[in-house]
């Protein structure tokens, strides 16, 4: 019998269970697919505790993405028992097998595991969104990374670069500084080792950066402020440091905007928002110049010690649940 994690009451991710579960019969215009690594993904971690902003009725199984194999298939065409696909949701990804509709799909890269299939298109998708569609970044232009071994901030890393940008990659180890710079980043800030706006400051002869991707908030934010250019974008990806207080005497200063980045939101509102983003995103994985760091692998029923990597900060990309 199939597995989920289920979440039953909000708390931490010991609080959650993982349960059998009776197989749903496939109604028309759907498709089973046999999970085979699903990501972890900070939001699961805030959902779970209720501190997200999608509050699912309780009781409901948290998972953005999967990747796995079709099983079974109700529809007529496109998709076909033993296709290799990525499985997109909003929640419901750390199960054994899921019943989703085709367009929760899409191919997995002839270039990747399925644990890297299963990590890829929320971090890669959300830098995507954050530096092309929000931010606009440049060729030759300067891009500050917070939290550069993070899943989202290695996308942005990756994406900048090839995007063409100067990436300044800012994290709090060397160890995950070591796994930027093999993703191309060009100057590596160690939070310990100095105050990162005199890094910058530093690095760009006082200039200071173009884009500022940040999924930490709080002080980082704050601090970011301080060692922007003219014109800069400040790219608000998230809080897992907490929420930032911006300072509107300099961002009048600067010329400088601050714009959320919201990358599934913005697919909901604009489809072919989206159709775009995978479309370049497959590309870019099939001719191997993007894939996820998949730091840790852990099988199912170790869930709750996975999102724990997340909160602790021990992960370097990503981490993954693998089945079977």
């Amino acid at each position: 019998m199939p597995r989920k994690v289920v979440c039953r009451e909000l708390g931490p991710p010991g609080r959650l269970r993982l349960e059998a579960f009776e197989p749903a019969v496939l109604g028309p215009g759907q498709v089973r697919v046999a999970i085979r690594a699903a990501g972890i993904n900070f939001p699961d971690v805030l959902m779970a505790a209720g501190e997200y902003q999608l509050k699912p009725e309780l009781p409901f199984t948290p998972g953005m993405e999967a990747a796995g194999d079709v099983i079974e298939v109700n529809v007529a065409q496109g998709i076909a028992v033993g296709d290799r696909v990525i499985v997109k949701f909003r929640h419901g990804g750390y199960a054994d097998e899921v019943v989703v509709v085709p367009s929760q799909l899409a191919p997995l890269p002839s270039t990747f595991d399925y644990a890297e299939g299963a990590t890829f298109l929320a971090a890669h998708g959300t830098a995507y969104h954050g530096l092309i569609d929000r931010g606009h970044l440049q060729p030759g232009e300067v891009l500050l990374v917070h939290g550069a071994g993070g899943g989202v901030g290695l996308a942005a890393v990756e994406i900048g670069k090839l995007l063409g940008a100067i990436v300044i990659a800012a994290a709090s180890s060397e160890e995950k500084l070591a796994i930027a710079k093999a993703r191309g980043a060009d100057h590596l800030v160690l939070y310990s080792r100095e105050p990162f706006r005199d890094a910058v400051k530093r690095i760009t002869d006082g200039r200071g950066v173009d884009v500022v991707y940040d999924p930490v908030g709080g002080q980082v934010f704050e601090e970011s402020l301080r060692c922007i250019a003219w014109g800069a974008r400040l790219l608000v990806i998230g809080f897992t440091g907490g929420i930032g207080l911006a300072r509107t005497n300099l961002l009048l200063i600067k010329g400088a905007s601050v714009l959320g980045v919201r990358a599934g939101e913005a697919v909901r509102k604009n489809p072919a928002l989206g159709e775009a983003r995978i479309r370049k995103l497959m590309e870019w994985a099939e001719q191997g110049r993007i894939r996820p760091n998949v730091s840790h692998r852990l099988p199912l029923e170790d869930y709750a010690a996975a999102m724990q990597l997340l909160i602790d900060r021990k992960a370097i990309g990503r981490v993954a649940l693998v089945m079977g």
